[in-house]
């Protein structure tokens, strides 16, 4: 767990410097006083500042994998959250329980609103930090990926058959990006999104 000790006018003034370096929030923190202030002889002789110093108590993996069991237990559901780190900055959280089918939403879209969530906290917890949270429940987000990486392949063969751009249904940021990385080195056709944001679609066509 990370420490530092920090000095200031006074404990709150320490206090606050320790964690806006940490860059966390003060519940996440163990804060002891080492020095309290003093002003000295006429405020000025042998005056003190404060010296606090500040142990973060929750690393943000732990962190989150306890606010997202939090936030189960107050939906009413019953599940288990593996916790892992994954390409040095990707903290995953993957959902497994019964019943979970309602975290899973048409289309994935109330997962990819629960992910878009945690990552909301994750910054506002931890500041300084470049990582972000990918949630998965019950592997959907790995059958989903299959899916449609099968689906790009198979439009991309038809454009080609057909000579016809095809402009697929609208998707998430996530999915889409799938599609494009799919078919990013195929010789034959490219790929691009159109649409405003919540519209947002991918259309394949020829090179």
């Amino acid at each position: 767990m990370e420490t530092i000790t920090v000095t200031g006018k006074n404990v709150e003034e320490a206090t606050e410097k320790g964690l806006e370096q940490l860059g966390v929030k003060k519940h996440n923190a163990e804060i002891q006083v080492m020095t309290e202030p003093s002003q000295g002889f006429l405020g000025l002789l042998g005056s003190k500042q404060a010296e606090v110093r500040i142990t973060v108590q929750k690393q943000p993996l732990d962190y989150m994998q306890d606010f997202l069991l939090d936030m189960l237990k107050m939906m009413g559901l019953k599940g288990e959250v593996d916790a892992y780190v994954r390409e040095g900055d990707l903290l995953c959280l993957d959902i497994s329980g019964p019943d979970m089918g309602v975290l899973i939403g048409k289309r994935g879209q109330t997962l990819s609103s629960l992910q878009y969530l945690l990552n909301i906290v994750l910054h506002r917890e931890f500041k300084h930090l470049e990582g972000r949270v990918l949630v998965d429940v019950e592997g959907y987000r790995t059958r989903r990926e299959s899916t449609l990486q099968r689906l790009a392949l198979n439009l991309a063969e038809k454009v080609i058959a057909t000579k016809k751009a095809v402009v697929l249904e609208p998707m998430s940021p996530q999915d889409r990006r799938i599609i494009h990385t799919t078919l990013q080195d195929n010789p034959a056709v490219t790929t691009y999104s159109e649409g405003e944001e919540s519209n947002r679609k991918v259309v394949i066509t020829l090179k």
